[in-house]
């Protein structure tokens, strides 16, 4: 008998390569979408499709994790026996510029989860997105499951309300909730405006098409990267256990912003060296002309800055015998050879061409 999931934030990253993935083991996939005058469906929309035009169990509803009876309705009629919450308002920077909103989704928003599953007493096992930006001014190195939070930003702040409340609940109501500490998972479907597909986007552009300057904040910034398609196995394998438990999902190792930058500028061949100065002063040139690649902009740096995050994933290797497969090398270069196909899909003979978002070949269903 197939298995149902309900996936919150199924139109995002995570949630396009979690939908395939769960697709692939025979799921039926439901998931939640926010309503908007413009469609914000295109990562799944292949999937979408597929189900229009065949038996491909996967169904999308309306609703929004700020609505707490569009949440019990929804657990009602679908009845999931795995519930993923990965819905938020999950850009850093811009938590700090709309933080109760932050707040409402990314952490009232499994607070209504969790208590919808508990008044409807459905039998479920429930996964919360919780993030490294909670351990936030670290600790210690590597984070761990024990580590001690200490959020640096609104979003932060509200990933660790909704981490302790769903520990909570499966304490005190004993719910089947796990809670997923992931550190920072990139792939080609990752939104514009995240660093790592911003600095892809920007020098491809630049590349190719003569773009602007890639604008960009703290270079020295060091974050645990890992591949996007992996970490949704881990969530997975995490609903698997007959026990549930909390696990830090990374790489274990550490690269800053500027290595990313570099790397990027190796395999695109842009020869663009710093000019040695320090933080607003500092500029990528271009060696040929002079130019600047690369500034640094102060509207891009965080007022409570989160300079090093390095997870401990020893728990998930040995419990859900979980191990990345992409390296931080290997991701790089899947972003960049997925951004110039995508640029070889400009209309031919725009004045101003703009890349056309395409599926992307060796990144589909896992």
């Amino acid at each position: 008998m197939r298995k149902t999931a309900l996936i919150t934030g199924i139109t995002g990253q995570d949630g396009s390569y979690l939908s395939e993935f769960l697709l692939e083991k025979g799921y039926h996939v439901h998931g939640i979408v926010r309503r908007s005058s413009s469609f914000n469906t295109d990562r799944v929309e292949h999937l979408y499709a597929a189900s229009q035009s065949s038996d491909l169990p996967f169904f999308l509803h309306y609703g929004d994790l700020s609505d707490a009876s569009a949440v019990n309705r929804l657990l009602e009629k679908i009845q999931p026996d795995e519930i993923y919450n990965l819905g938020a308002q999950s850009h850093v920077k811009v938590s700090f510029d709309i933080p109760e909103y932050t707040a409402d989704v990314a952490g009232m928003g499994a607070l209504r989860l969790l208590d919808a599953i508990k008044n409807t007493g459905i039998q479920t096992r429930y996964y919360q997105a919780s993030s490294s930006e909670m351990f936030g001014l670290v600790q210690e190195t590597p984070q761990r499951e024990t580590t001690p939070f200490y959020p640096r930003s609104p979003y932060a702040v509200a990933k660790v309300f909704a981490h302790w409340m769903t520990v909570n609940y499966r304490e005190s109501y004993g719910l089947y909730a796990c809670n997923g500490i992931l550190f920072n998972h990139e792939s080609p479907r990752r939104g514009k405006t995240f660093v790592t597909s911003k600095i892809v986007d920007a020098l491809v552009r630049y590349k190719y098409a003569q773009g602007p300057a890639l604008r960009l904040g703290n270079l020295d910034a060091k974050r645990d990267w890992g591949f996007a398609g992996d970490y949704v196995d881990a969530m997975w394998r995490m609903l698997q256990q007959q026990v549930p438990d909390d696990y830090v999902v990374a790489t274990g190792e550490t690269h800053s912003v500027r290595a990313f930058l570099e790397l990027t500028l190796h395999i695109l061949g842009i020869c663009a060296v710093s000019n040695g100065k320090t933080g607003l002063e500092e500029a990528y040139l271009c060696a040929d002309t002079g130019m600047p690649v690369v500034v640094i902009d102060a509207r891009y740096f965080r007022p409570a800055e989160v300079d090093f995050l390095m997870g401990d994933a020893s728990k998930a290797k040995e419990k859900l015998g979980w191990v990345p497969t992409v390296t931080f090398e290997g991701l790089v270069q899947l972003m960049v050879d997925a951004e110039i196909r995508a640029y070889t899909h400009c209309e031919q003979g725009a004045t101003n061409p703009q890349i056309k978002r395409v599926p992307t070949p060796g990144v589909g269903p896992l």
